[in-house]
């Protein structure tokens, strides 16, 4: 399960008093404390952690001006027998592909691929609004593989990292206790990037798969979060840049 936040360097959230859960959060667990996101400004980013390649996407356009016909880990899921899904804050109706109130496409990587935004019926079934996750959770149905995006407040990008953090603090530990999050289960907290300044961001790994009171330096990108999903479950990389990026297992409980 991944939730990305929005914009903010790791110094600005982890170096002082802004977010006391997620600091909280990161002494707890384990926390890669050399990881960068991989572009600006965001839509590269999600495309990169979903992909391997940004696909030549440059900004944040939207799903109805840019699409991206690559493979992506939603396909290499399916094809090994798994499910996933990737839940919205404030998506009016499953399969959102227009900006609406608090709501951003271009936090919702899945709408612009291809093979997902335009079969209606797959991306109604896996793209979902954030209130299926309670009904998921509470029915004990969690897909294996889970993106959360919360929205333009509670991501931290129209509201403080203050306000991100406090939505964390109320939706984190709602997860972390539910039945469905099993004993092999693995949370990961991210940011898309940091600024123009630092793209430093912070990445937490938490729940019962993540180490605890661990701190990595090693140098970690969205294209090892990728690998890590595609390592733990022997799919093969998507591109040279997420087979290229080292594993996070260092990070995880099964690391030697």
């Amino acid at each position: 399960m991944i939730i990305v936040e929005e914009n903010k360097p790791a110094d600005d959230v982890l170096g002082g008093n802004a977010a006391p859960y997620l600091s909280e959060l990161a002494s707890k667990y384990a926390v890669a404390a050399n990881y960068s996101a991989i572009a600006n400004p965001s839509l590269p980013n999600y495309i990169a952690l979903t992909s391997g390649t940004t696909a030549g996407i440059t900004t944040d356009c939207l799903p109805g001006d840019c699409t991206v016909d690559v493979p992506n880990i939603a396909d290499l899921v399916e094809a090994s027998g798994r499910d996933w899904r990737i839940y919205g804050e404030g998506m009016p109706q499953p399969c959102g592909t227009e900006n609406t109130g608090k709501y951003a496409t271009k936090h919702i990587p899945f709408v612009y691929y291809e093979d997902v935004g335009r079969d209606v019926a797959r991306c109604r079934e896996h793209v979902v609004p954030y209130d299926t996750l309670a009904q998921d959770l509470a029915a004990d149905t969690l897909p294996d593989l889970v993106f959360i995006t919360p929205d333009l407040c509670n991501d931290m990008h129209d509201c403080s990292i203050g306000t991100g953090d406090e939505w964390l603090s109320r939706e984190v530990p709602k997860i972390l206790e539910s039945p469905g999050f099993s004993r092999n289960s693995l949370l990961v907290v991210t940011f898309d990037e940091g600024n123009r300044a630092s793209n430093d961001v912070v990445t937490i790994f938490a729940g019962p798969a993540a180490k605890r009171g661990y701190s990595s330096d090693r140098a970690y990108t969205h294209y090892s979060l990728l690998h890590t999903v595609e390592a733990v479950w022997d799919l093969q990389p998507l591109t040279a840049n997420d087979a290229g990026a080292p594993v996070m297992q260092d990070l995880l409980q099964s690391a030697g």
